[in-house]
């Protein structure tokens, strides 16, 4: 997920080697450009918010609250002001109080984060309201979403509109275009149960048709497919030992295979490995911290053990450089294996997180919101809601603008079996 998880096609990123400096950093945490103009009040993070601005703000604001933080007002405001009339949100409108125009790039990505935050948060339904109808007219035809409006749909875009619709309130099966539902673009991406590859999810197909395996994506697919976002509830169920593909074709049926190839591919070093050009040998920790989250919310947190001890030794030097956004991952990553956010191997994450914004109001114990299933119907008090993902670069990183990341995403990294 980089949802980054993932879908999370906000930023672009070039590696530059720094030594001794972590390898993959959270999209959203390159150097501002020198004589950037001074950041907005209540903004989180001190990078430029030019590709990522509405995203590390959602993901700032969902992790909170997700710990029992109630957020400084200005930083909602924020927000919430960012919104077009049409209910869009693009990655950051510097001028707020323009009216949006046909150069503004509105995106899936940072509406579908921006709503999964103030519906956690409440008291924001118009917002919500207007923004899940606006993704619902730019759904495509095969029942998903790409990153920008009428482009072809991909996992993890169409993950993170599973966890706003989710979030407000929505069945997503009942969400359709054309007879098709997200579910159905979903199951379109899953990898069939043969070859090194097995159980994964592509980002999309190539021009050829063809899928590629892609970590970041299947992440994303896990906890889209299981009815939950960015904030996900650990589940009751077991992850599947290997992939499968008897029976119907169902979303369940791909969340447990997808969960499958990814605790194969963290098996061996208990973290996944970078797919930016230059970083192939360097761990990715946004795209591991999105991997245990998918673990917990389809097996429960012990599915997720092992890549959970990975991050808590190493991952937090990389969020110290990376912002909010990767503070915001690693505390989802705790929440859904009930691990707690104030020591994180040694680390307050919560603490952290708090410091790259605007002081918060309160701290309390945090909600835990029902879980929907795929077909819409709660299950139990213990779920969340969400998607996606930011990509991560090398050492320090340089904002080349989304395009790139999404040419990353779509050429994907195949995870090898023994």
């Amino acid at each position: 997920m980089n949802i980054r998880r993932s879908a999370a096609a906000l930023a672009a990123v070039a590696a530059v080697a720094v030594i001794g400096a972590p390898a993959a950093v959270a999209a959203g945490s390159s150097p501002s450009p020198s004589g950037a103009p001074a950041l907005p009040a209540g903004l989180y993070g001190s990078t430029d918010p030019k590709y990522d601005g509405v995203w590390r703000q959602s993901l700032a604001l969902l992790a909170q609250h997700t710990v029992g933080v109630r957020p400084a007002p200005q930083a909602v405001d924020w927000l919430t002001g960012q919104q077009c009339a049409n209910g869009a949100f693009a990655a950051f409108r510097a001028d707020p109080s323009a009216a949006c125009d046909a150069k503004v790039a509105v995106d899936t990505n940072s509406t579908a984060a921006a709503v999964q935050a103030l519906a956690a948060l409440g008291g924001h339904d118009a917002a919500t309201g207007k923004a899940v109808s606006w993704l619902k007219s730019v759904q495509n035809k095969d029942g998903g979403w790409g990153y920008t409006p009428g482009g072809p749909s991909d996992t993890n875009s169409t993950s993170v509109v599973i966890g706003a619709l989710a979030a407000a309130g929505e069945k997503p099966a009942a969400v359709v275009k054309d007879g098709k539902s997200p579910y159905d673009a979903l199951l379109t991406f899953a990898l069939p149960c043969s070859g090194e590859s097995a159980g994964a999810f592509a980002y999309q197909p190539d021009k050829k048709g063809a899928l590629a395996a892609n970590a970041d994506a299947t992440a994303a697919g896990v906890v889209a497919a299981l009815g939950q976002g960015l904030a996900a509830e650990a589940g009751t169920g077991h992850a599947s030992a290997r992939c499968s593909d008897s029976g119907t074709a169902t979303p369940a049926r791909a969340a447990a295979n997808g969960a499958a190839y990814l605790a194969h591919a963290l098996a061996a070093t208990g973290h996944l490995t970078s797919a930016l050009p230059g970083a192939e040998d360097q761990p990715d920790y946004g795209n591991t911290a999105d991997a245990v989250v998918a673990l917990a919310a389809q097996g429960g947190a012990g599915q997720a053990a092992g890549p959970l001890r990975w991050l808590e030794r190493h991952a937090t030097v990389w969020a110290r450089q990376s912002g909010p956004a990767a503070w915001a991952q690693l505390i989802f990553a705790a929440h859904a294996t009930g691990t707690d956010p104030h020591d994180f191997g040694g680390t307050d994450l919560v603490k952290a997180l708090d410091a790259t914004g605007p002081k918060p109001v309160s701290h309390s114990a945090p909600a835990r919101p029902a879980r929907k299933d795929p077909d819409g119907e709660e299950n139990g008090g213990d779920s969340g809601h969400t998607a996606a993902w930011i990509a991560g670069g090398v050492g320090a990183v340089v904002v080349v603008g989304a395009v790139v990341l999404v040419a990353v995403r779509r050429a994907g990294r195949t995870e090898r079996r023994p």
